[in-house]
């Protein structure tokens, strides 16, 4: 492919759908997350998972089955993660991250993989912390968006956010509602008139609005 993630995507829907889309996003992702917590209590990063629409799931696993057994084994899906990757370093893999307000760097994704099951394409990785965080001192959060809102994504209803190591007594996990406002819902109407080639100002970070925040709260 070699487009870039996101550009994959939204090349794989408008292929699909046969014609300009009618609106923002063109692509739809459920997810989860996973707050990661060391021994000592302290967070070191954040797991994600991906399950794609179809439309993406059908125009990436096209040709990768390359034995023929309707089966698309790790090994078959190996290049597609590792291209996947590569183009979300350059989008921080649309992972926001703040400390007591102010963004906290990450490094490369690992522990990444592909799983098609149940006619579902899911990827998943870890995304680490380059300092971990005292979530009693510190104030910590995150977002998982597109900041240009071309992908959708959207938390499953059933455990969207658990945490995975020992999170320190006193704290808890929130994943926090959406803000809706008469801003919020008159920038929903102007997206949704935006065909394919529309691009917004890079001054715009319209995915924010849509994105619900995952915070630890340690402070009651």
């Amino acid at each position: 492919m070699g487009l870039g993630f996101r550009c994959v995507l939204i090349g794989a829907t408008l292929a699909l759908l046969g014609g300009p889309a009618a609106a923002h996003p063109h692509v739809w992702i459920e997810m989860t997350s996973d707050v990661v917590f060391d021994e000592k209590g302290m967070v070191t990063g954040v797991n994600i998972e991906w399950t794609f629409d179809d439309g993406y799931a059908q125009m990436a696993l096209d040709g990768l089955d390359t034995d023929g057994d309707g089966v698309y084994s790790a090994s078959e899906l190996e290049a597609l993660t590792r291209e996947n990757l590569e183009s979300l370093k350059d989008y921080d893999y649309f992972l926001h991250v703040f400390g007591d307000g102010k963004p906290l760097r990450i490094g490369p994704a690992k522990d990444a993989g592909q799983i098609y099951s149940n006619q579902r394409l899911m990827l998943y990785f870890s995304v680490p912390l380059e300092t971990p965080v005292d979530p009693k001192a510190t104030d910590f959060y995150y977002r998982i968006y597109d900041p240009e809102f071309f992908i959708a994504m959207d938390y499953t209803k059933d455990e969207p956010v658990t945490a995975q190591g020992p999170m320190p007594a006193g704290c808890k996990l929130d994943l926090l509602p959406i803000v809706t406002d008469a801003q919020t819902e008159e920038t929903r109407r102007m997206l949704s008139t935006k065909g394919r080639d529309w691009q917004p100002p890079p001054d715009e970070d319209f995915g924010a609005m849509f994105a619900q925040p995952v915070h630890v709260d340690c402070k009651g």
